[in-house]
């Protein structure tokens, strides 16, 4: 649905946060990864009305499967004159197994998005490796590798390139933790921009939150709400849900507004940037950036209800039959293939 000038987001008015280049990154962005049950031509769709809605903050990747029909609603909006190029922030990222071929990935969702440049470029996962469509938590890839720092440099360098060809503007990381970012901090000529993790009231990952704010590295949260329409395959017995908690369920109550906008207004305060993905729902994401704030009792009362409840656990990228996905994630604090 198309939105009327009375029935829209002025985008001014929708905060931003400051990137270690100077770059402003609106706090609220679209995420475009929906579950199987979602169309590209639907995510398109939602692409459309947000931005007629007042996004200007749109996260894409080459692994969703529907940059090619998000580009074709941008380059729409740009030559109807609805929106101008730089008064948008496009985000995608490349997939595991491209990181010998970053530029070339690059290159692709430019051409599909139809765009001369990204804001910002990630590297979607650490892991090196294609894993088989579809697969649920309990798979494993026979093309899986562990983390090879050294690699991932090279795969860095192909990141740092694209800034240096004026085809990026920002680069970052994505699933990233402590051990690997401080080894890529050593090492990289560009520094990362922002680091892309899962942030939501139920997982709260303070020490990396704050490992990245002390290092001038923007937290830009996905699954904000706890991710209620990922994948069935992504799904395990111990998963916990955000929008049912008692304490959101309360404060929403309290606030006249839906749990998930309690969650997205969390985040902004924090300091992270959620990039909520929602067909039917996406206004009240908008709403909560420019919304009355929560009050210092409610953030300490969500502060209090982190239940360390990782629900994208990344099962399918281990390279072994008998680990756990906690190997993913270098608990222990080394990052040594076994």
């Amino acid at each position: 649905m198309i939105h009327s000038d009375k029935d829209r987001i002025d985008p001014l008015r929708v905060p931003t946060q400051v990137l270690s280049t100077g770059d402003r990154i609106p706090v609220v962005g679209l995420g475009t990864f929906g579950s199987d049950a979602v169309t590209a031509a639907t995510v398109a769709n939602t692409v459309r009305d947000a931005i007629h809605f007042g996004y200007r903050h749109i996260d894409c990747a080459s692994v969703y499967g529907n940059e090619r029909e998000i580009g074709q609603v941008l380059e729409e909006l740009l030559q109807g004159g609805v929106v101008k190029r730089r008064e948008l922030w496009i985000t995608s990222k490349v997939w595991n197994d491209m990181h010998d071929r970053v530029i070339a990935s690059c290159k692709q969702s430019l051409s599909d998005l139809r765009l001369d440049d990204l804001d910002l470029y990630l590297v979607h996962w650490p892991f090196p490796n294609y894993h088989p469509p579809h697969c649920d938590v309990t798979s494993r890839s026979p093309d899986a590798k562990p983390y090879i720092h050294e690699n991932y440099m090279k795969t860095w360098r192909q990141m740092e390139q694209l800034v240096e060809m004026g085809l990026v503007r920002n680069i970052g990381t994505s699933n990233m933790t402590i051990p690997k970012l401080k080894l890529l901090l050593r090492d990289a000529v560009i520094k990362p921009v922002c680091n892309e993790m899962e942030l939501h009231p139920h997982f709260q990952q303070p020490e990396l939150f704050q490992f990245c704010v002390d290092h001038g590295i923007q937290p830009i949260g996905y699954s904000p709400i706890g991710s209620p329409g990922r994948p069935e395959r992504d799904r395990t017995a111990e998963d916990t849900v955000d929008v049912e908690d008692p304490v959101i369920v309360e404060i929403a109550r309290e606030r006249k507004i839906h749990p998930a906008a309690v969650c997205i207004q969390w985040a902004i305060q924090r300091g992270q940037v959620p990039i909520p993905f929602s067909v039917n729902h996406y206004r009240q994401n908008l709403e909560a950036a420019i919304s009355d704030p929560l009050t210092e009792e409610q953030m300490r009362r969500i502060a209090a209800i982190d239940k360390n409840c990782r629900l994208i656990k990344g099962q399918v990228f281990l390279w072994k039959d008998n680990q756990s996905w906690e190997d993913l994630w270098d608990l222990d604090g080394d990052i040594t293939p076994s």
